[in-house]
């Protein structure tokens, strides 16, 4: 499923006590080319725990235009230097591989985890 799609379920099934929270692996913000059309409504009232990984350069919603959206508390962002969408840098770039990105991100989603059920 989507990041979008399960971020519209999501508080749903917390309220129910069927999830602790949410992960999205490159949330898409808006369409690609299309930054003005924001997908983000639903997120200034998300209720559940959610961690969003987004690569810096992400064509769906980048580091750069993070400061028009408006978001629950609820959320928190990890930003992964010079990543797209599937969190992969430019490694002339960025000095950083994919599977670098990939490790990060399980250390990441690992310390959310523990925060919500340890």
């Amino acid at each position: 499923m989507g990041g979008r799609v399960a971020s519209m379920i999501a508080d749903e099934l917390f309220e129910a006590h069927r999830i602790a929270g949410l992960l999205c692996v490159g949330y898409p913000f808006h369409p690609i080319g299309k930054p003005e059309k924001l997908r983000t409504e639903h997120l200034k009232h998300l209720r559940n725990p959610t961690l969003i990984c987004q690569g810096t350069r992400d064509q769906f919603g980048s580091k750069d235009e993070f400061s028009e959206y408006e978001l629950s508390s609820a959320i928190q962002l990890r930003w992964f230097e010079d990543g797209d969408h599937d969190l992969k840098p430019r490694k002339r770039v960025s000095g950083h591989t994919h599977a670098d990105h990939i490790t990060s991100m399980g250390a990441a989603v690992s310390a959310w985890v523990e925060g919500l059920v340890g």
